[in-house]
């Protein structure tokens, strides 16, 4: 008699697990039959390890943009919207960036030499192993930019003026003395 109280009891431990299971099992099959597959957006772009020599992109907004590996010397960028790209790996011998928005960008290991960054901003930008040799700095704005200690020493010895939208001196953005 206990014996079969037990095998009841076995029988309906089992009976509901088993229940557990096929709900659990039906209630993935559900989510996963009522998902819907991520679309890409109309206007994506990529600009990695392209050749963009001499191109014009003045006034574009290309804010979240990637230009990995890039060959982008003389490339104009003026006025553009840049805020949050990603520009690492490329070359940007003597860039025209006069009034660019570089807000939030990543610039890693980027040859900038010759390059004009008049009046951009550069806002908690991310500026790191990036060559900044000969580039005019005049009316930039680094305020909270990321930048290698060198970088800042050699940029202070020509840092000038005032950016015209954001009213911050360059001198006091990079934090010179």
């Amino acid at each position: 008699m206990v014996n079969s109280g037990v095998q009841r009891m076995f029988r309906v431990f089992w009976t509901r697990c088993v229940g557990v299971i096929l709900i659990l099992g039906l209630a993935c099959l559900w989510i996963l039959l009522s998902a819907t597959p991520a679309l890409a957006a109309i206007d994506t772009v990529n600009y990695n390890n392209a050749n963009l020599q001499e191109q014009d992109f003045s006034g574009a907004d290309l804010s979240g943009k990637a230009f990995v590996a890039a060959e982008m010397r003389g490339i104009n960028f003026q006025d553009a919207d840049l805020t949050n790209v990603i520009l690492t790996k490329a070359i940007m011998l003597n860039a025209n960036l006069r009034g660019a928005n570089l807000t939030g960008a990543l610039v890693d290991r980027v040859f900038l030499v010759g390059s004009d960054l008049t009046n951009a901003i550069l806002q908690e930008a991310t500026l790191s192993r990036t060559s900044f040799e000969g580039v005019t700095v005049t009316g930039a704005d680094f305020t909270d930019a990321i930048l290698d200690r060198y970088e800042i020493s050699q940029l202070c010895d020509r840092a000038s003026g005032t950016n015209p939208t954001t009213g911050v001196a360059t001198r006091d953005s990079l934090g010179c003395r």
